[in-house]
C-alpha cells in the first residue's frame, strides 16, 4: 500500500475517534457490584493493588496525564513571521528591487543604486519585524509552559496496604487513593467511602455549588450519580477513599480535552483584515504596473527600461511601514495588557479582544475572583457591616460585645478553611485559602477580628506599664 493509502487510513482512523468522542459517555462502573470491580480491575477495596500488579498495569496504561496536543515546531513559528500575511508582500517587492537593480546592472556601467538600497531596506524591515514577533510570542509560550512545571501534583496511594505520597502521573488503574478537601482529584474515581465529602464540579459542568459525594449510585447518568468524581475537579470538603477506574486521555476530562484539542483554528480578524488589503494592494500594484508598462512600448522606451518602469511602480505600491507599525502597536498593547496581569500567546489576539462585542458566561470565577467576603454581621437584633475592601476599614462590629465574641468563637472553630502558607505579608483579604468559598471568607473575618483584638489587648498592656 502506497503513502497515500496510508494518510486516508490515517484519516479515516481520526475521524472514527472523533466521532466516538462525541458520543454519550457510556460506562457502568458506578452500577456494578464490588466484586465486579475488583475482579476487573484485580485490585482490592481495602489493600490497594500489590507492587507487582501496579507496575504490570502501569507499564501497559502509562502515565496518567493527558496527551498534550501537537505543537508546531519552533523553526516553523519563526519562517510564519518572517514570510506570512503582510510579509509576503514585502518579500516580492523586496526580490523586484533587486531584479530591477541586475537588469539595470547588466545594461549600464554605472546603474543607479535606487533599487538596491531600497531592496535592502525592506528585507531589514521584514526580518526585524518578524525576529520582535516572534520573541514576544516566544516569551509569552514560555511563561505558560513555565506555569505547569511550579507545582507538580501528588497523591495519596494505598498499595499493599502500605499509605504513600506520590506523583499523580504515577498512579494507574486500580489504585485505591484518599483524597481531603483542598485536594485536586487526579483521576476519574469511584468512591469506596468518604465523610461529608463535596467536590467542585465548575471546570466540568459548570456548577458552581460544590456538589455532595457518597459511596451509593444514585443515577444512570455517571455525571449525576453520586458514587463517581471525576479528575481535575477539586475537593471542596471533607474526606474520601475511591478507587481509580479511568486515567490519562480515558478520563472524562481526557475526552473533552481530545475533542477540543481537535478543533481547527480560524483566523483572527485582523488576520482576515490583512489578506484581504494585501489582495486589494497587490490587484491595484500590478494593474497599474501593466498599465504603465505598456504605455512605456507605446511611447517607444526599450524592453529593459519599461520592465524596470513595471517594477519601480509595484514596489512604489506596497506600503513598507505598515508591518512594523502593525507590530510595534499590537505589541504596546499585548506590554499594557501583561501589565494588568493578562498574558497574551498571540499578538494578533489583542486586536480580537477588541473587537469582542458580547461575553456570555454562567461560572462563577469567570468574570469575577470567586473571593467571598463576610459584608454583614448579625446579633443582639443588630446588623452591621464587615470589611469587603482590601485597605479599607467597613467593620462596626467589635469583640468587646459578648455577643459579637461569641459569634466569631462560633465562625473560628466551626471552620475547616484553613490559610495557605508564606503569605504573612499579604492583607487578610487577599490571602489564599484552602478550603470552602463560604468558609474562607468566615476565616478572613475571623482572623481580621481577632488580629483587632490582639491588638487592642497589645495596646491596653502597654498603656498599663506606663
Amino acid at each position: 500500500m502506497g503513502k497515500d493509502g496510508f494518510k486516508k487510513l490515517d484519516k479515516k482512523k481520526d475521524k472514527e475517534d472523533m466521532e466516538d468522542l462525541k458520543k454519550e459517555l457510556d460506562m457502568d462502573w458506578h452500577r456494578i457490584t464490588w466484586e465486579e470491580l475488583c475482579s476487573r480491575l484485580e485490585t482490592n477495596i481495602e489493600t490497594g493493588l500489590t507492587e507487582a500488579k501496579y507496575a504490570e498495569i502501569f507499564e501497559r496504561e502509562g502515565p496518567n496525564r493527558l496527551t498534550p496536543p501537537k505543537t508546531t515546531p519552533e523553526w516553523i513559528k519563526f519562517c510564519k513571521q518572517l514570510f506570512g500575511g503582510f510579509s509576503t508582500l514585502l518579500w516580492i517587492g523586496a526580490i523586484l528591487c533587486f531584479f530591477a537593480y541586475g537588469i539595470q546592472s547588466s545594461k549600464y556601467v554605472d546603474p543607479a543604486e535606487d533599487n538596491l538600497y531600497l531592496g535592502a531596506v525592506l528585507t531589514f524591515v521584514v526580518v526585524v519585524t518578524g525576529i520582535f514577533a516572534y520573541y514576544q510570542e516566544a516569551k509569552s509560550a514560555a511563561i505558560m509552559d513555565s506555569f505547569k512545571k511550579m507545582v507538580p501534583q501528588s497523591a495519596t496511594v494505598i498499595r499493599g496496604g502500605e499509605t504513600t505520597v506520590v506523583n499523580a502521573e504515577n498512579i494507574t488503574l486500580g489504585d485505591l487513593i484518599e483524597v481531603k478537601g483542598g485536594d485536586k482529584l487526579p483521576a476519574d474515581i469511584r468512591i469506596v467511602e468518604c465523610s461529608g465529602f463535596k467536590v467542585d464540579n465548575s471546570s466540568l459542568t459548570g456548577e458552581s455549588e460544590p456538589q455532595s459525594r457518597g459511596a451509593e449510585c444514585t443515577d444512570d447518568n455517571p455525571i449525576e450519580t453520586k458514587n463517581l468524581a471525576f479528575f481535575s475537579t477539586n475537593a471542596v470538603e471533607g474526606a474520601a477513599r475511591a478507587v481509580v477506574i479511568s486515567c490519562g486521555d480515558n478520563t472524562v476530562m481526557g475526552r473533552i480535552a481530545s475533542l477540543a484539542s481537535s478543533l481547527g483554528s480560524d483566523q483572527t480578524p485582523i488576520a482576515i483584515e490583512i489578506e484581504h488589503f494585501i489582495h486589494i494592494v497587490s490587484g491595484v500594484a500590478v494593474f497599474l504596473g501593466v498599465t504603465f508598462f505598456i504605455l512605456a512600448f507605446i511611447l517607444g522606451y526599450e524592453p529593459i527600461e519599461a520592465v524596470v518602469f513595471l517594477i519601480g511602480i509595484i514596489v512604489a505600491n506596497v506600503p513598507e511601514g505598515l508591518l512594523a507599525t502593525v507590530t510595534v502597536c499590537l505589541t504596546l498593547t499585548a506590554k499594557r495588557m501583561a501589565k494588568k496581569n493578562c498574558l497574551v500567546k498571540n499578538l494578533e489576539a489583542v486586536e480580537t479582544l477588541g473587537s469582542t462585542s458580547t461575553i456570555c458566561s454562567d461560572k462563577t470565577g469567570t468574570l469575577t475572583q470567586n473571593r467571598m467576603t463576610v459584608a454583614h454581621v448579625w446579633y443582639d437584633m443588630k446588623i452591621l457591616k464587615g470589611d469587603t475592601v482590601p485597605g479599607k476599614k467597613d467593620r462596626e462590629f467589635d469583640l468587646k460585645e459578648p455577643s459579637c465574641a461569641a459569634l466569631i468563637r462560633v465562625a473560628t472553630l466551626c471552620n475547616r478553611a484553613i490559610f495557605l502558607s508564606g503569605q504573612d505579608e499579604k492583607e487578610i483579604l487577599l490571602r489564599d485559602c484552602q478550603g470552602d468559598a463560604s468558609e474562607s471568607a468566615l476565616l478572613k473575618a475571623v482572623e481580621i477580628a481577632w488580629s483587632m483584638r490582639r491588638l487592642q489587648l497589645q495596646m491596653s498592656v502597654q498603656n498599663t506599664r506606663k
